[in-house]
């Protein structure tokens, strides 16, 4: 039989993993939450739902973190009747987060001293490819315990790359995430520019797709700045910014040079200021107006 997995946060990410995990015919308990997706198609493929963490903690092998960052995740496990209450012994905290690595390699500890056993596996793509199964994860942590987990990864991920020990995993996905929202900042500021320059906006994707700014980054962000459509890349500006402040955390942890990073963090944090609701394509339309401009 396959073992137990519990799911804790099932938003617009997590859904598509827990359909996946179901799917592949793994038994699957989710922590009810008000923030979840609606659950009926999870609970018709045989999900199970618990009130408490603790609870869940009691019932599975493996559980998988899918929070919006680290306070959470910390909450999840140090909370009363959070996840280290009532962990049993062997059991697998994954956490799919984005997350602080220096917070990832404090909680690993705890959960090794508590009897359980740790990676960090966070996630890049977006909810469209998380409901395929075909997210990217990138993995940290005991690479016996990868092979272990990997055939139960393998279930919602198409790439997986394992990074080294505890934190490799957090630290990559904020690397990934810097460069890719500063790609989406510096090309949103540029199309802002040119939309007040009255420069065609089919025009200047055109110019980019064949020359130096082709890449994922401009077909994500293609749709807005042609005709307004921001409905193919739903990554919200506040969690923007919450990765961008993660990653200068970081990198001020290391003693590494971001001053690049702390500039594209106050674009997206003027941003949240002006929508805190918005989606990063909206970041085209945010700074084309008057009051954007530095």
């Amino acid at each position: 039989m396959k073992k137990t997995v519990g799911m804790i946060g099932i938003g617009m990410m997590g859904h598509g993993i827990a359909t996946n995990v179901a799917k592949h015919g793994y038994p699957l308990v989710v922590l009810e939450h008000p923030g979840n997706q609606p659950l009926d198609a999870l609970l018709k493929a045989g999900a199970k739902t618990v009130p408490a963490i603790s609870e869940l903690a009691g019932q599975v092998d493996i559980v998988i973190l899918c929070v919006t960052g680290s306070p959470e995740v910390e909450d999840v496990l140090f909370s009363a009747q959070g996840l280290l209450s009532a962990l049993r012994p062997g059991t697998v905290v994954i956490d799919c987060s984005t997350a602080i690595p220096s917070s990832t390699e404090r909680i690993a500890a705890v959960v090794q001293k508590a009897g359980g056993r740790f990676i960090d596996a966070p996630m890049t793509r977006t909810p469209k490819e998380a409901a395929e199964g075909r997210l990217n994860l990138i993995v940290g942590g005991d690479e016996s315990l990868y092979q272990e987990c990997l055939p139960l990864l393998q279930s919602f991920a198409e790439n997986i790359t394992f990074a080294g020990p505890v934190g490799s995993g957090h630290r990559l996905k904020l690397l990934h995430n810097f460069v890719s929202l500063g790609f989406s900042a510096v090309l949103a500021e540029a199309a802002a520019c040119a939309a007040r320059a009255d420069v065609s906006p089919e025009v200047l994707v055109d110019v980019l797709a064949k020359g130096g700014g082709a890449g994922v980054i401009l077909e994500r962000l293609r749709p807005f700045i042609e005709r307004g459509d921001s409905s193919g890349f739903r990554f919200t500006i506040s969690n923007a910014l919450k990765d961008m402040t993660y990653y200068d955390t970081m990198a001020s942890e290391v003693g590494a040079s971001h001053a690049t990073a702390s500039a594209i963090r106050e674009t997206y944090a003027g941003a949240y200021d002006q929508r805190s609701n918005g989606t990063v394509p909206e970041l085209v339309a945010l700074l084309a107006e008057p009051a954007s401009v530095r």
